[in-house]
């Protein structure tokens, strides 16, 4: 059976399933003003439009306004929904009020059945999409990355601008934060008496380093990952350097600077590169189910192969820190493997390191050198301040000095789970009414950063 047969059986029955219990119907009326938020998902082109509803939210009406083309990414994100729904532990009860067709932004402006749009797709006119919304009084919450090149961060910057004036959020989904490992680096490297101060660091030995692995080939809540023809295509979705990128440019400014008011003036971009990964037909059919190459990717191809330029690196500094970040991209994960993330914080008295490969187990595991001898200071770091938090941490010794930061299984919830507390953040700033202000610097800093990186690596 062809993909595209198993699409149109999965949304025939989906449909079915949702008229008889009455779930699923076209969008037709208003919403009444009750004080809830009502979310509108546009064009949900990616799985991670999915994820924010793997969770419901007190604050949160419980239909979603769905405008999007007819097509197996629509299928494909009802279907998560309807798998939420239908789980044998914690089912969600989200409603589908689904309105199809080309013109579903117009029908989404017309209608206006919610107060915040959740976009998460093509990225090439994603930030038409936003500032389409802040313009008709739509709060914005997005997927990564906003923009993808500098012409579309011009239309963000003018989005910040008219959200200013109108008052409303413009948020983009920052999962990384919520990584335990990542959490507990950052708070480590807050405390003089363990880490000292930030090296300034040389483009050879940056202070700060980002480096993740990532795979076209994947399971997402327990099922293997079909992409869509056009995730190859990097004038849609981006180039390496633009794309996961955002989140370890995000990071860098997260623990480096926590919560300061950033400016584009502290970024000076030293060096970029973009590299391929090569795809045979084999493989793309494997994580999209078509039998050969689209012919709008002919551009991409070279001896029957796909190259895709996915993987990126900068070499940047930021306030005088030199940081280094780089994504690959493999097709699949060796057995047993998954995406992985390494990082370094290189300190004055310590060196925090959080390394996800064979040896972790590809657990994120978050690892302290010391180099002051201030092991008491660590203890107490751990079990006084850090656990006051986060109880149940501790520390383990090993064999060269190095400790291991111990962290309770409970506290490693994975990455679909950090889907539902970043949405929670964005929740509490929507009932705040306002977002902090670094959080805005943090976002245009963030795709500067990009966009620089990208005209560097271009221009070779």
């Amino acid at each position: 059976m062809k993909l595209n047969q198993l699409f149109s059986g999965a949304l025939a029955a989906l449909f079915l399933a949702g008229c008889q219990s009455g779930t699923m119907k076209e969008s037709t009326e208003e919403s009444t003003d009750d004080g809830k938020i009502r979310i509108m998902t546009l064009e949900p082109g990616h799985f991670h439009a999915g994820l924010i509803h793997k969770s419901m939210y007190p604050v949160v009406d419980s239909t979603i306004y769905v405008f999007a083309p007819d097509g197996p990414e629509l299928t494909d994100y009802l279907a998560r929904i309807n798998g939420y729904n239908t789980r044998a532990e914690n089912p969600t009860g989200w409603q589908l009020e689904v309105t199809k067709g080309p013109d579903f932004l117009q029908q989404m402006i017309g209608k206006k059945p919610g107060n915040v749009m959740v976009v998460a797709g093509k990225n090439d006119h994603k930030v038409d999409y936003v500032l389409k919304a802040i313009e008709n009084d739509i709060n914005v919450y997005a997927d990564k990355p906003l923009v993808v090149d500098k012409a579309g961060y011009g239309k963000l910057l003018k989005a910040f601008q008219v959200a200013e004036e109108k008052d409303l959020l413009l948020y983009d989904i920052m999962t990384e934060r919520f990584e335990i490992t990542t959490i507990l680096q950052r708070q480590l490297s807050m405390l003089p008496e363990v880490f000292g101060e930030l090296e300034d660091g040389t483009p050879e030995n940056p202070a700060i380093t980002k480096e993740s692995v990532h795979h076209f080939f994947k399971y997402v809540s327990g099922k293997p990952l079909v992409r869509p023809d056009w995730f190859f295509d990097v004038k849609v979705e981006g180039t390496g350097i633009v794309d996961v990128t955002t989140h370890l440019v995000d990071l860098v400014q997260w623990e480096t600077f926590p919560e300061q008011l950033l400016d584009t003036t502290d970024v000076n971009m030293m060096s970029a590169k973009l590299w391929p990964t090569v795809l045979t037909v084999d493989d793309f059919k494997g994580v999209t189910g078509a039998s050969e190459f689209p012919a709008f990717l002919n551009e991409y191809i070279k001896d029957g192969k796909l190259e895709v330029l996915s993987n990126g690196e900068m070499n940047y500094t930021l306030r005088g820190k030199h940081a280094k970040v780089s994504v690959i991209w493999n097709y699949k994960a060796p057995e047993g493997a998954a995406d992985t993330h390494y990082s370094m914080m290189r300190g004055t008295k310590a060196n925090l390191m959080i390394r996800q490969g064979a040896e972790e187990n590809y657990r994120a595991t978050l690892y302290v050198k010391l180099l002051d001898r201030q092991d008491e200071a660590l203890a107490k770091a751990i079990n006084e301040t850090l656990q006051a938090k986060y109880p149940g941490i501790g520390l383990t010794k090993q064999e060269g000095g190095e400790y291991i930061v111990d962290i309770p299984d409970s506290y490693h919830n994975g990455h679909e789970a950090h889907f539902g507390q970043v949405t929670e953040k964005f929740l509490e700033y929507y009932q705040a009414g306002s977002m902090p202000e670094w959080e805005k610097a943090f976002m245009k800093v963030k795709y500067f950063t990009n966009v620089k990186a990208l005209e560097m690596a271009t221009a070779k």
